[in-house]
This record gives C-alpha cells, structure tokens and sequence, in this order.
C-alpha cells in the first residue's frame, strides 16, 4: 500500500509539473491533473490537501531535482554555471514553475521559504570559499547574478527569439550561448577573485 501511496504520489506531481508549467497555479486544473497522472481526483485533496498544497510540492520537487543534478559550485565556478544553464534548457518547466510562483506570491513569504533559503546559504558559502571571499551579502548577490546569467535565456525564450532572431532556438546558437555565459561568469569569478586577493593582501598590509 505504501509503495502503491509513493508511485501515486510521483504520478501527480509528473502531471502537475506538466499542467502548473503550462497553466500556473490559477489557471491549473486539478481534474486534468488527475487525468493525466491516470487517478483519482480525489487522490489530490488525499496527498496535497488542496490545489496550493500540489503546487507548493511540485516546486519543491523541481527544485530537489536541480539539486541532485546541479551540486554545489566546485573550483571551476563557470563550468558550474554552464551546468545550470544545461539543466534549464532541458528541462525549462522548472524556470516557468519559479516564474508563475513569483507573480502567484509577490512579496508574500513562500512554503518552505526558511528551508529553501538554507540551501541557497549553503550554497553562498560554499561559493565563497572557491572564490576566497567572505560569505555574506556580496557572496550571496554575486551567486545570485550567477544563476541569473545561467537562466535567463530559459527563462525567456522569446526574448532570445527577438534578440537573437529565428534561428535562436538551432543547436549552433544555443552553443554560442552556452560559452557566452560560460564565459562571463568565468571573467566575473575571476575578477571578484583578484579583488579578494587585493583586499587580503592589503589587510595583511595593514596588519
């Protein structure tokens, strides 16, 4: 019964994924839902508790699915954005997710909002260390400007469609892209590294 619970469970979130990308959290129908995962609407309200509950945890489980695939920044900080930018251009309902909840909250705090901010801290830290900076406030804008750089394109397709014309969407462009990112985040990291090494040394300097 539990497994039978469990595969239930992966079911409709497979579907909400589908339907809440496409539909946001307003425009999103439990009875589709439920018709696509092949259950019983009824299994929704069992699971979830109501439509806001399923939305909250198919956010959730997008944003667990990017952690298991994206780890935390390693030394090569710009290979780690490109990683990011891989992930969003082949799975892009993540991005839609994180945009219809954005004009579904605005400034109200989100479900989980304490839990999923300690990942991103952890993640601030860990981006300082390879870039030899202190963790805090300029860590956490430069991490945030990263995954920015890194999902901006998904984010808005047909803003690359009007930048960079038709054939934005070919293979060859989207290359071109990958390194264009690539490599601003990689002259990003390593200016914010030699500012770090100035400010050290002249610390030490002054010491």
């Amino acid at each position: 019964m539990a497994r039978d619970a469990a595969l239930t469970k992966k079911k409709l979130l497979n579907a909400a994924r589908q339907e809440f990308a496409a539909h946001g959290m307003t425009g999103a129908r439990v009875d589709r839902i439920a018709e696509l995962a092949g259950v019983n609407k009824e299994r929704v309200y069992g699971h979830f508790g109501n439509k806001e509950g399923l939305f909250a945890a198919t956010v959730g489980a997008a944003l667990d699915e990017l952690a298991e695939a994206v780890s935390k920044p390693g030394e090569d900080v710009a290979q780690w954005v490109g990683s990011i930018y891989d992930f969003h251009r082949e799975r892009p309902e993540l991005l839609r997710l994180l945009l219809w909840e954005a004009l579904q909250h605005t400034d109200d705090e989100l479900p989980g909002e304490q839990e999923r901010a300690a990942r991103y801290s952890v993640k601030v830290d860990t981006l300082a260390t390879q870039l030899g900076v202190p963790a805090g406030p300029d860590a956490a804008a430069t991490l945030l400007c990263l995954i920015g750089l890194a999902a901006w394109p998904s984010a808005v397709p047909q803003l690359a469609r009007l930048v960079v014309g038709p054939h934005a969407d070919t293979p060859h462009t989207q290359a071109v892209v990958r390194d264009r990112v690539v490599y601003l985040a990689g002259h990003m990291v390593d200016g914010i590294r030699s500012e770090g090494r100035e400010q050290a040394g002249g610390d030490t300097v002054a010491r």
